[in-house]
């Protein structure tokens, strides 16, 4: 069986750090500007008319926050992705073209326009490198990022933004017909494998929240909210390994569900399912029946819970919603948990800690530049990088700093995402089924693969090898 997913995981492996790396950048748009999507949501949630405390004057704000504040964050985010803050700056303006006149929120020609301006910005500069007079290169900077972002918005107002609508109207439809015909709870058969691979971010900020926001603005809620941040699945597993798992995996089951399903950090439960693959079958049917219930209970979110904690979700839950959400929830984690058990109870193969490195390695296809060495020189940045830059890699780099700081080390520890890693970093510590994008990111760096991000014996083996 693994020999089996193993192939075909390593056939792919390629095509998925590429895959990986495109979602990732999606994500990038979003998740640094989730703090305003929430606060867009609690807004809604509160003054529209069906809201907890509806409000006619402050629902004022509801509109223009979702028509221009947050494609504007996506547009300016896209753009410095590419070209830091110039290519910030032309990437809003350009974006600023796409979102003026259009009938719905603007969030896939804000992902389109922000690059884009910040990578034509970023090509005139590379063009003119060294061709400026003296004195005037702050007049042929702040001009040529006008005239470009000028230029670029009324493309985009012109040319782009009805092919961008009509795309964007098309698939709204669709995504209304899908759900109207009952199909959507299907939609975890690629959700659930989607997550164990690292595509949780694209998948969800990449593709359901902007789908989301869409409905969410015409009905005050969104079932696409729910359909990747649902918690039950995941702790429907762990429950099952705290119930029938054997010696470590079955200790550590506690402290997963404690991270997983209340801190919203999915990653914690991926190692679970990867070291026995049917399991699988167990978050897929929890993410059916959750979605079933929520499609025929009309459960649906204001904003997109981000980190997926069952907190956060409570808090993005419409008034009159609680029951629905929270039953979907629960159905997806006792069908996931039922399956599992099955599956754990008939599965006579011994479990040991060392189990969960042998599940990630065969899963992954990774090649880390460092191959295991030790590094040659002490260095003076590390950085731990995760998918998105925040729940998983800002834990392990509690961990590790605090690790380092024990042994007395003057070494810096940061957290990023994998997209995102600084040049100048000396090692990057990172999961196993990112490592091979943090060595394309930094190819001259070495690279640490943790196996599970909460093992501390990890980081101890790794300060003591700086110490020797």
């Amino acid at each position: 069986m693994s020999a089996n997913v193993n192939s075909l995981v390593t056939g792919g492996s390629k095509t998925k750090a590429k895959i990986q790396k495109f979602g990732g950048f999606l994500a990038g748009m979003v998740i640094p500007n989730i703090g305003a999507f929430i606060a867009w949501g609690l807004i809604t949630a509160f003054v529209i008319p069906t809201g907890w405390t509806p409000n006619d004057y402050l629902a004022k704000l509801v509109g223009p926050m979702i028509s221009y504040l947050l494609p504007l964050l996506i547009g300016y985010t896209g753009g410095k992705l590419v070209y830091n803050h110039r290519g910030g700056v032309v990437g809003a303006i350009a974006t600023a073209g796409i979102i003026v006149g259009a009938s719905i929120p603007m969030f896939l020609g804000a992902m389109i326009m922000g690059p884009l301006g910040g990578w034509v910005i970023k090509k005139h500069d590379q063009l003119i490198e060294g061709k400026v007079p003296t004195g005037f290169e702050m007049l042929i900077d702040t001009f040529s990022a006008g005239i470009l972002g000028a230029l670029l918005s009324i493309l985009a107002y012109t040319v782009i933004e009805p092919v961008v609508q009509g795309f964007s109207t098309v698939l709204g439809n669709l995504a209304v017909a899908v759900t109207e015909a009952k199909l959507l709870p299907l939609i975890a058969i690629f959700i659930e494998p989607g997550k164990i691979l690292f595509l949780n971010n694209a998948i969800n900020h990449g593709i359901l929240a902007p789908l989301g926001i869409q409905q969410a603005a015409e009905a005050g809620k969104s079932i696409f909210f729910l359909l990747e941040t649902n918690p039950g699945p995941g702790l429907g597993i762990l429950l099952a390994y705290w119930l029938y798992g054997k010696g470590l995996i079955k200790q550590s089951a506690p402290g997963a569900i404690i991270i997983q399903f209340f801190g919203g950090i999915h990653e914690i439960y991926f190692p679970y399912v990867l070291m026995k693959p049917f399991l699988l079958l167990a978050v897929i049917g929890g993410g059916i029946a959750a979605n079933l219930t929520f499609v025929l209970t009309n459960a649906g979110l204001v904003a997109t819970p981000s980190p997926g904690s069952i907190f956060a979700e409570m808090a993005l839950t419409p008034r009159g919603g609680f029951l629905p959400v929270m039953l979907g929830i629960a159905v997806g984690a006792v069908v996931s948990f039922l399956i599992a058990s099955v599956i754990l109870k008939r599965d006579k193969t011994e479990v040991s800690g060392e189990d969960l490195a042998v599940a990630q390695q065969t899963i992954a296809n990774m090649k880390a530049v460092s191959k295991g060495q030790k590094s040659t020189r002490m260095p003076k940045l590390i950085i731990f990088a995760c998918e998105a830059g925040m729940g998983s890699s800002a834990m392990g780099e509690s961990i590790l700093k605090k690790k380092i700081k024990e042994a007395g080390l003057n070494i810096e520890v940061r957290h990023a995402a994998v997209n995102q890693i600084p040049a100048e970093v000396d090692v990057v510590f990172t999961q196993e089924g990112l490592a091979d994008r943090a060595a394309q990111v930094v190819p001259k760096a070495e690279i640490v693969t943790i196996k599970n991000f909460l093992d501390k014996s990890a980081y101890e083996d790794y300060v003591n090898s700086l110490i020797k």
